[in-house]
């Protein structure tokens, strides 16, 4: 791949994570997560089962639309707050923060950064955002519901019984709060109608910034891009292209399969699964990518494999690593040879469901 497709292809990736992510990050000092979560425990009727549903809800919705990161390093203090407040055990939070960030970053290629890259190939197919959409979808929704079934059986003596506390409101600026509301809403419906992500993502995070520094110029301090990690990502991948234009990855070929019957796609999405959890979800991508660039639905697959897979090694996802970090920062244990194992459940039902659901 010539250095100018590299740049076309990875660049607007780079742009896009440390935009959504100064997007995020002033919404939360908005407090736009925070007022959702503390008037979804209000309506919950004072039942576990309820609060639990409708903050999965909340992190499905911040996954899609704002990526796994985001609801990683977003919703995990959120969550553990609400189960700290509520006298609710924090695990069904915790775990569903993580495994929502990764099996429900499938159906919007702004979910996932490696959904942006293979947007590129989808269109070097001839298929556009919404083609991606529309193949993506059923895998998307399979992957989200088996995740959540799962949990609700892993959990389900902490999701039993009710709570007496509603957890305060805190004091947020109104004007800065209904702002940041309103662009989190505009910018899903923009990303699934196919505009350019890159392109959203500044303008939100434009207009984010400028209306933090009217309300509360303070907290603009406060706001941490990624540009170590947006400049790591852009190095690694362009290593990566380097070496394959060379050739000197061939032989990963043979282990990814070809065609496009069920027992193929399954083969590719479980080589994806392996790799994400053996290097991390975005080089496994980079890696898999030319032997799946074929087909939309090998794409798709190889997504499954690498987005929902990617559940049992801690470095297998940076959601997980930021994951991790909220959960000690909060004072919550997290055992990492149970979360393996239940990790490696969860992988392998959610790929294998997703991936029979592709079209």
């Amino acid at each position: 791949m010539p250095g100018s497709e590299v740049l076309h292809q990875v660049v607007p990736v780079a742009v896009f994570l440390v935009a959504i992510t100064i997007t995020a990050e002033v919404a939360q000092l908005a407090g736009v997560f925070d007022v959702a979560a503390h008037a979804m425990a209000r309506r919950a009727r004072h039942r576990v089962v309820l609060l639990w549903l409708t903050f999965a809800a909340l992190a499905v919705v911040s996954t899609i639309v704002l990526s796994l990161d985001t609801t990683a390093v977003l919703l995990t203090p959120v969550g553990l707050a609400i189960a700290r407040q509520t006298g609710i055990a924090p695990m069904p939070f915790a775990l569903t923060t993580l495994w929502i960030a990764n099996t429900g970053s499938l159906l919007l290629p702004v979910s996932n950064l490696t959904n942006l890259l293979a947007v590129h190939r989808f269109e070097d197919l001839g298929a556009s955002h919404g083609d991606y959409v529309r193949t993506a979808a059923l895998p998307a929704v399979t992957a989200i519901v088996v995740t959540l079934v799962l949990i609700a059986v892993l959990q389900r003596r902490a999701l039993r019984g009710t709570y007496a506390v509603d957890p305060p409101a805190d004091p947020h600026d109104r004007t800065l709060l209904v702002i940041a509301g309103v662009v989190c809403l505009a910018v899903g419906p923009l990303f699934a109608v196919g505009l350019e992500p890159a392109v959203v993502a500044v303008a939100s995070a434009t207009v984010l910034l400028v209306a933090l520094l009217w309300r509360a110029p303070a907290m603009v301090r406060e706001v941490r891009p990624p540009w170590l990690m947006a400049g790591a990502f852009v190095v690694v991948a362009g290593l990566l292209r380097a070496a394959q234009s060379e050739g000197l990855l061939d032989w990963l070929a043979p282990a990814v399969g070809t065609g496009t019957r069920p027992l193929d796609l399954l083969h590719l999405s479980g080589a994806s699964t392996l790799a994400a959890n053996l290097v991390n979800n975005l080089p496994a991508y980079l890696l898999v990518e030319p032997a799946a660039a074929d087909d939309v639905r090998r794409l798709v697959a190889t997504l499954v494999g690498v987005n929902a897979g990617a559940l049992v090694t801690p470095w297998a996802s940076l959601a997980t690593l930021l994951w991790l970090q909220r959960c000690r920062s909060a004072g919550l244990q997290v055992p990492l040879l149970k979360l393996a194992g239940w990790g490696a459940i969860c992988a392998a039902l959610t790929v294998t469901a997703a991936t029979l659901a592709i079209g």
